[in-house]
C-alpha cells in the first residue's frame, strides 16, 4: 500500500519518526527576534528524566584508563544537565573518523543495543560523544541511531544556559551558542534537503532541481544568527566598557581571584572568607558569574572573585565569549589556584589550568595553590608481602605532600573549606601575600588601622 505522494507507508512513518529525534536535538529560531528558543534542551523542569548513552575513542594519544576517565567527567556533565546514564561505548582506533566518528560497525552494535532497549520499553533518549562532532558527523550518526546526538560542547552549552542568571552571563552564552550553531545549520533543514538551492546558471554539478526554498531558508536562518551576533557582541562591548569602569572605582585595594577546575571548591571557599552566601553545589559549573566581595583580614581589606571554573576541551567558544569575566583574572594582583586533591587525576585538571591560565595572559601572575578537599582523600595501603608496583592509590596525602608540592614552599596549603580545616593557616599566609602586593602598588595608601609595636 502506497501513500499519496508515491511513497510507501511504512517510509513515510520512518521518516516522521526521524523528523521527531532530530527536531528534538535541533534549536529554534524566531524569525521576528533571532533568538533561540531552546539549545539543546537536556531535560525540562518537571519532566521524566532522560536517559543517555556515553560514546568515547581509545586512541594511541589517549589509553583506555584515560577514556574512562573522561567518560566519568562526561557522565557528570549529563547528571548535572539531567540526564541519567545507562551505558558507555568505546572503541579503539587511531582516531576519530571524519564521517561517523566511530566505525561504522560500532554504530551498528549501538544501534542493536538501543532497538534491544526499545523492545524493553526502556527508551534510550539521546547519546553524548565526549568530542566535537562537526555538522556531517552528526548528520550520519543520527541517520544511523535515529535518537537525538549531543556532543560535549553541547552539553557544556546547555549546561551554560541553564546557570546563567544575571544578564551579563545570558548574553555570553547566548553569543556561544549562535558560535556553535552557524556551522551546523545545515542539518536543521535536512527536511528540505532536496531543494538545497544551486547557483542558478545550472553549472554547478547536481544543480537541477535543487533550486528552491531549501537554500532561501539557510540564508536566512544565517542572516539571522549574524545580525543577531552583532547585536550581542555590541552588548557584551557595553558590559565591557561597564565593568572597566566598576572595576575602576573599586578604589586602592589588591585584587585576588580564585580560579580552578569546576568543582573543586572556589565557591565554597569564597562563602567562607568573605562571609558570603554566593551558589555553591557539587554539580559542574555552579558558578558562571563572577562575584567580587570585599574581604578584611585583621587590619588589611581586599578584593575576592569567585570565577567560572575551566573544564578539559573546553570550547573556545567560550573562552571568547566570556571575555568579560575572565577580565577579572586578567586584572587579578594575586591569583589562588584551588585545586581538588581527592580527585584522582587533579595533576592534569592543575595542567588544564595553567594551559587556560597561559591562553589568558595570565601565567606569569603571582598566584597560590590551594589544595582543597583534604578531608575527601582516600589511599590504599598495600600489604607488606604485596610486590606489585605501588600505584597512585597507594600513596597516603602525607607522603603526597613530600613529592614536588614540598617544592613550593609558601605558595602551597593544604585545607577542606568544607570543614573548615587549616583555614586560619590560610588567612595568615594569605593576608602576607596581599600585604606584600598591597605595599608594593600602594605605598602611600594606609591600612585600616595602624599596628604599633
Amino acid at each position: 500500500m502506497y501513500a499519496p505522494g508515491g511513497g510507501s507507508q511504512k517510509g513515510l512513518e520512518l521518516k516522521t519518526t526521524r523528523s521527531k529525534y532530530y527536531n528534538a536535538s535541533r534549536s529554534s529560531l524566531s524569525p521576528e527576534t533571532g533568538k533561540v528558543s531552546t539549545v539543546q534542551s537536556v531535560a525540562a523542569e518537571g519532566d521524566v528524566q532522560e536517559t543517555a548513552i556515553l560514546v568515547g575513542l581509545v586512541t594511541p594519544q589517549q589509553g583506555e584508563r584515560k577514556t574512562q576517565e573522561y567518560l566519568d567527567e562526561l557522565e557528570f556533565l549529563a547528571e548535572t544537565a539531567g540526564a541519567h546514564t545507562v551505558k558507555r561505548f568505546t572503541q579503539k582506533m587511531n582516531g576519530p573518523s571524519a564521517v561517523t566518528y566511530l566505525g561504522i560497525g560500532k554504530l551498528q552494535e549501538i544501534r542493536a543495543y538501543i532497538q534491544a532497549e526499545e523492545d524493553a520499553e526502556r527508551e534510550v533518549s539521546m547519546a553524548i560523544f565526549d568530542d566535537e562532532l562537526s555538522a556531517k558527523q552528526l548528520r550520519n550518526i543520527e541517520n544511523e541511531l535515529h535518537i537525538k546526538v549531543l556532543d560535549r560542547t553541547s552539553l557544556i552549552l546547555d549546561i551554560f544556559a541553564m546557570r546563567a542568571q544575571t544578564a551579563n552571563a545570558k548574553t555570553q552564552v547566548e553569543l556561544a551558542q549562535y558560535r556553535y550553531m552557524l556551522p551546523r545549520l545545515q542539518r536543521m533543514w535536512t527536511h528540505l534537503e532536496r531543494q538545497g538551492g544551486g547557483s542558478g546558471s545550472g553549472g554547478g554539478k547536481g544543480s537541477v532541481g535543487l533550486r528552491g526554498p531549501g537554500e532561501t531558508q539557510l540564508e536566512m536562518d544565517r542572516r539571522i544568527i549574524l545580525n543577531r551576533m552583532s547585536l550581542l557582541k555590541q552588548r557584551l562591548a557595553d558590559i565591557d566598557r561597564q565593568k572597566t569602569t566598576q572595576r575602576s572605582n573599586r578604589g586602592r585595594m589588591i585584587r585576588v581571584a580564585l580560579v580552578g577546575y569546576t568543582n573543586v571548591g572556589k565557591s565554597t571557599l569564597m562563602n567562607l572568607l568573605a562571609k558570603s552566601e554566593v551558589f555553591a553545589e557539587n554539580k559542574l559549573f555552579a558558578t558562571l558569574d563572577t562575584t567580587v566581595r570585599k574581604v578584611i583580614v585583621d587590619n588589611l581589606p581586599f578584593l575576592l572573585s569567585d570565577t567560572v571554573g575551566f573544564i578539559r576541551k573546553l570550547p573556545t567558544d567560550l573562552v571568547d565569549s566570556f571575555k568579560s569575566t575572565l577580565d577579572e583574572v586578567r586584572e587579578a594582583d594575586l591569583l589562588l589556584h584551588v585545586v581538588d586533591i581527592s580527585h584522582p587525576d587533579f595533576e592534569e585538571q592543575i595542567g588544564v589550568v595553567e594551559k587556560t591560565l597561559a591562553d589568558l595572559g595570565c601565567a606569569e601572575k603571582p598566584s597560590m595553590v590551594i589544595f582543597n578537599k583534604v578531608d575527601a582523600y582516600t589511599w590504599e595501603e598495600k600489604d607488606a608481602d604485596d610486590l606489585t608496583p605501588a600505584t597512585r592509590r597507594n600513596v597516603s596525602i602525607d607522603e603526597l605532600i613530600r613529592t614536588w608540592m614540598a617544592r613550593l614552599g609558601d605558595n602551597c596549603l593544604f585545607i577542606s573549606a568544607r570543614e573548615r580545616t587549616n583555614i586560619d593557616t590560610l588567612k595568615q599566609v594569605l593576608y602576607d601575600r596581599v600585604r606584600e602586593l598591597h605595599v608594593q602598588k600602594y605605598p602611600y595608601n594606609d591600612f585600616l588601622f595602624q599596628h604599633y609595636e
